[in-house]
């Protein structure tokens, strides 16, 4: 395995991780109206996600950043041509990362209902866009002989874009619920999520299935080696074991059959491309791949050295202060 092939492998981890820790973080920001009616609900769903949704964050930021690193034509070229819809992401998720510290600094009820609905639209809006931002991916998108992007914001919309963008909502609003069911402690909360668990896990089938299907006739999903169909398949086995678990209120069990079907939802992504970055659809010969979009050798292997250094770290203290806030929520320690 050379280093282009070990850091495009190393980018999926990123947004892997990146997709099933802020995944939740997302979801449950979408349930807030639905599972929490009292303010204080609320803030006890608030508080679920407090500790970790600006480290989980960070993980966009080092997918990005090792991108830009490792492939910098991918990122020029990505940057440019999705750059409407990343400004919409990042404007999203600075109103989110503000009402999330904001809402509770003053008791007036229509300051906390308004930025109430500001997380809400904050944690909706960047799950759409992902998915569909992934969904381009894997159709790819019109570049040109300079790598160039030749479209426009309204390009990246397609049937299929747009129906992906649907069921990376479902899926990460269902995985949001299932972390919630485990880190909430107040029984009205609970009794929301049992009974509108199984409604939103069957909705997300649906639509994620009829996603899978169009992907099969408009992308490499089922031409382009065995890992994206062992993958989509994997994802399919778990995602119903989720929902099954959820149903059954396993809710530990469900919550990590969540993660791995998220995991390979990525892996299926990204998979169903290589060695392509972007895929050109004006004609295959524009196409960035792992070779004509990296940096110098010399670059990558500094890169995987400092990776190799850093990485156990981070992660090692990403699960301490996971195991520190492991306990429930509950009314008595609101912070948010």
């Amino acid at each position: 395995m050379d280093l282009n092939t070990l850091w495009f492998i190393l980018i999926i981890v990123l947004f892997s991780g990146f997709f099933v820790l802020e995944g939740f973080d997302y979801g449950v920001g979408t349930l807030l109206p639905f599972v929490a009616k009292t303010d204080t609900e609320r803030r006890v769903v608030l508080n679920t996600i407090g500790p970790h949704w600006d480290a989980n964050e960070v993980w966009l930021l080092t997918a990005g950043g090792a991108i830009f690193a490792a492939f910098p034509n991918w990122y020029a070229t990505l940057f440019s041509g999705f750059y409407l819809a990343l400004f919409f992401i990042l404007l999203a998720l600075i109103i989110r990362g503000v009402a999330i510290d904001f809402r509770s600094k003053n008791d007036n009820p229509t300051w906390r209902k308004t930025w109430d609905i500001l997380f809400f639209i904050g944690s909706l809006l960047p799950s759409v866009l992902f998915g569909v931002a992934v969904s381009n991916f894997m159709t790819g998108v019109p570049i040109d002989a300079n790598m160039e992007y030749a479209g426009n914001f309204f390009t990246l919309l397609t049937p299929f874009t747009l129906l992906g963008g649907v069921a990376f909502l479902l899926v990460l609003t269902f995985h949001g619920l299932l972390f919630l069911g485990l880190k909430n402690g107040v029984a009205s909360i609970e009794e929301r999520i049992k009974a509108n668990g199984t409604k939103l896990g069957i909705a997300m089938l649906v639509v994620t299935v009829a996603w899978v299907v169009y992907a099969a006739f408009t992308t490499n999903l089922l031409t382009n080696g065995v890992i994206p169909i062992i993958a989509v398949a994997l994802a399919a086995v778990l995602l119903i074991a989720a929902v099954l678990l959820q149903h059954k209120a396993v809710a530990g069990k469900a919550f990590i059959c969540s993660c791995l079907a998220i995991v390979m939802v990525v892996i299926t992504a990204f998979s169903s491309m290589f060695p392509n970055v972007m895929i050109s659809t004006t004609s295959p010969d524009y196409s960035l791949t792992i070779y004509t979009a990296s940096s110098s050798p010399y670059t990558l292997k500094i890169m995987t050295i400092v990776a190799l250094t850093a990485v156990p770290v981070v992660l090692a203290y990403l699960a301490w202060s996971y195991w520190v806030f492991r306990k429930r929520v509950t009314e008595r320690e609101l912070h948010y």
